[in-house]
């Protein structure tokens, strides 16, 4: 008899919540404070968080940390594999990278392409002092050597599976999902 899986909660609002702030704590302290640090959140679900994370860091620091968007859909590597069009959507860093300290924000790392994506898209701006990465889940798998700086839930994955954020921001409740 095959058993049939189903997708599992592996992060609900609560959990996430937590996770940003232990990340924002690890940011002050590597970081000896937010001074020239900013965050950079990848489009769609990186940018949700970015802007959460920057809400943490001013709710301890008393500063405000500058948020900015960048889509990597033209940094892809895989657009021409791709039979639909990429929808481009706005880049938007208010503020000068250049000797910035820039954390670059995503819901999930798997392979590092979309990682590499974003720091070719990111240099193509300005040229960083450092770029760090945080990310909500960690999920393996990688392709490229790319190891993220923060990381709020290390989930071991099988290849065929997938993780899903879901976030408010995106009209659905925050939770993190595991599909088989």
């Amino acid at each position: 008899m095959e058993v049939k899986q189903t997708s599992r909660t592996v992060m609900d609002a609560q959990e996430i919540n937590r996770a940003l702030t232990r990340v924002a704590h690890e940011v002050i302290e590597k970081n000896h404070g937010i001074t020239n640090v900013a965050l950079v959140g990848i489009r769609t679900g990186g940018v949700y968080l970015a802007k959460r994370l920057a809400k943490k860091l001013q709710e301890i620091e008393g500063t405000a940390v500058p948020v900015g968007e960048l889509d990597i859909t033209l940094y892809r590597d895989d657009l021409n594999a791709r039979k639909e069009h990429p929808v481009l959507r706005k880049t938007d860093i208010p503020f000068d990278i250049t000797h910035r300290k820039v954390i670059l924000v995503d819901d999930v790392l798997f392979t590092g392409r979309t990682i590499r994506a974003a720091m070719d898209g990111l240099i193509d701006l300005g040229r960083p002092g450092e770029i760090q990465l945080a990310v909500l889940v960690d999920r393996g798998h990688r392709q490229l050597p790319i190891k993220a700086t923060y990381v709020g839930k290390n989930l071991p994955t099988a290849l065929e599976e997938s993780v899903e954020v879901y976030l408010e921001e995106a009209g659905t409740p925050d939770r993190v999902v595991l599909l088989p």
